[in-house]
Formats: structure tokens, sequence, C-alpha cells
């Protein structure tokens, strides 16, 4: 039971990444899933988290309206959308389930003006 991310990288201000999450092991659709970053000097913060049926549930304040979380259960994969990226979106991104206890290792975003 595992988790992978992907799809980081460095980009712009007003840039644009998608970030794969992809399961093994378990059913996307059987837990509640979420992303979350983790910025250097600061806590874990909640991006977006979706529940075992597929919505949405949560979005930050800081990213509403800029990132889109969304599934293919199929390819067993999470994504994470995001638009007008900004400096203060910097961080290792990584996808876990609460439930299961899980989590990926990340992968780094890194947003210069």
């Amino acid at each position: 039971v595992q988790v992978v991310e992907s799809g980081g990288g460095m980009v712009q201000r007003g840039g644009s990444l998608r970030l794969s999450c992809v399961a093994s092991g378990f059913s996307l659709s059987s837990t509640e899933m979420s992303w979350n970053r983790l910025a250097p000097g600061k806590g874990p913060e909640y991006v977006s988290r979706m529940n075992a049926n597929g919505a949405v549930t949560y979005y930050g304040d800081s990213v509403k309206g800029r990132f889109t979380m969304s599934r293919d259960n199929a390819k067993h994969t999470l994504y994470l959308e995001m638009v007008d990226l900004r400096p203060e979106d910097t961080a290792n991104y990584y996808c876990s389930s609460k439930d299961l206890g899980i989590s990926g290792k990340g992968t780094q975003v890194t947003v210069i003006s």
C-alpha cells in the first residue's frame, strides 16, 4: 500500500503544473485522500481533500480558484492541477490518506518570481 507523487518542477510566477499521485495496493475510491504541502520553516498545510466518492470537500484559502483536485480511478491516480502559481506556493507537495495512515515522499514545486 503506497502512493508516489510526480510532476513537480521549477516554474515562473504565473506558471502552471500538474501533479500526480499514483496509488498502489488500494483503491482511491475506498478512502478520503488529500494533497498537502510542506514549505521550509513552516508546518504541513492541507491543500485539498477528496472524499471516497470523488467529491472535493476542501481547498485551502490560499489555493482556492487556482488549484483543482481530481482523480482517474482507472489509472489509480490523483491529480492536482495548479495554475497562476506564486512564490509562496513553493513547497514539497505530497498526497496522503489519514484513514490508511499513508503518505508519499512528495514532489518539489519551486516558483520563482
